[in-house]
């Protein structure tokens, strides 16, 4: 039975008790008084139609049934809200075994009642506990993965040096490949890094002009724009938008220099910044599958492996602007451009 068909049978049942009850204390009442008539007309004390013993006895009988009567509905009602809520009791024991261990335990209900619709809803709170719990273990496999890499490389460069002697132009060129490793693990450990501090949110929220923190990002990349053969384009409108300002300059200089790093010669950077989207940021490049713009925001995920041959990166820069466009309360999205390359726009909240 359904809980909403319990509810139903208990309030039934209590309104024919509520009806049933007054008659039933009269009833008893009357027994009782008739009762100690019987008494007073035996002679016992008195005599007469009524005497003081009978009045006495129906005095005492009212609040003796009143007490009784109160008794019995308390024990009806709590026995009535456990057979109600034996259901959602049931429903505990399931619940009460999920862990780690068994994430993918559903309990699958059936019906369409109350206690079914919460069935699902807990189903589906597992199948995103479940999701989340995979991404946090398949991103520390990845982690492991980038980092286990150059620390291989590392230590056969070591190993190489220590096995024999080597020319001045060997140790030059073995410790060039070392810096480089070097370098590239210091770019992987600060992305780590930096992904984390932004899942932990704001610390504070403060008026900050976007239009101006992009100005000074443009700036320190504009050499390195040239020296890529990218043209940079701009249009800055003035936007204020709430937040802390060395997050926000990470999230641009993040979109920024992928937009360097994968676009093509004689290629262009176009960044704007309006209303609505708050931030633009379109490159020119290789052509971009719908289907894998997605997939870019993940961490470690690159659309190809020929992307990271010649940059170093490790596949971070839009898992880290996606984490601090929803530490912000924004939103971000991709599209793949016109001409190739990508269209990122930001959404931020105005500033009150």
């Amino acid at each position: 039975m359904t809980p909403r068909r319990r509810v139903v049978l208990v309030g039934v049942l209590a309104l024919l008790g509520g009806y049933a009850l007054p008659g039933l204390t009269g009833a008893v009442l009357s027994q009782v008084w008739f009762w100690a008539q019987g008494l007073c007309n035996q002679g016992l004390i008195g005599s007469g139609l009524v005497c003081q013993p009978a009045r006495d006895l129906a005095v005492l009988a009212l609040p003796l049934t009143g007490a009784g009567a109160l008794v019995l509905a308390v024990a009806g009602i709590w026995l009535a809200a456990v057979w109600c809520l034996r259901p959602v009791r049931d429903l505990a024991g399931p619940i009460a075994h999920v862990g780690p261990q068994n994430l993918g335990h559903r309990l699958r209900p059936r019906g369409n009642d109350e206690v079914a619709r919460l069935a699902r809803s807990i189903d589906e709170m597992m199948e995103r506990i479940a999701a989340g719990y995979e991404g946090q273990r398949r991103f520390a496999a990845n982690a492991s993965h980038e980092l286990r890499t150059p620390l291989a490389v590392q230590r056969t460069l070591i190993e190489v040096g220590m096995a024999r002697s080597l020319t001045g132009e060997q140790l030059e060129l073995m410790t060039g490949q070392l810096l480089e490793t070097n370098e590239r693990n210091e770019r992987l450990i600060e992305g780590l890094l930096a992904l984390s501090e932004s899942d932990q949110g704001l610390r504070s929220r403060t008026p900050q002009r976007l239009d101006e923190i992009v100005s000074t990002v443009l700036a320190a990349y504009r050499d390195r724009a040239a020296e890529a053969g990218v043209a940079v384009q701009t249009h800055l409108a003035p936007r204020l938008v709430m937040g802390e300002r060395v997050l926000l300059e990470r999230l641009v200089t993040n979109l920024v220099e992928n937009a360097i790093k994968y676009n093509r010669p004689d290629g262009t950077l176009t960044v704007t910044v309006g209303q609505n989207p708050a931030l633009t940021v379109v490159n020119t490049g290789q052509v971009v599958p719908a289907e894998a713009v997605a997939g870019l925001f993940e961490p470690f995920r690159r659309l190809a492996r020929d992307r990271t041959n010649h940059s170093g990166g490790a596949g971070l820069g839009l898992a880290i602007a996606r984490s601090i466009t929803q530490a912000h309360d924004g939103l971000i999205a991709a599209r793949p451009a016109e001409d190739g390359g990508l269209r990122i726009d930001v959404q931020l909240p105005d500033a009150p």
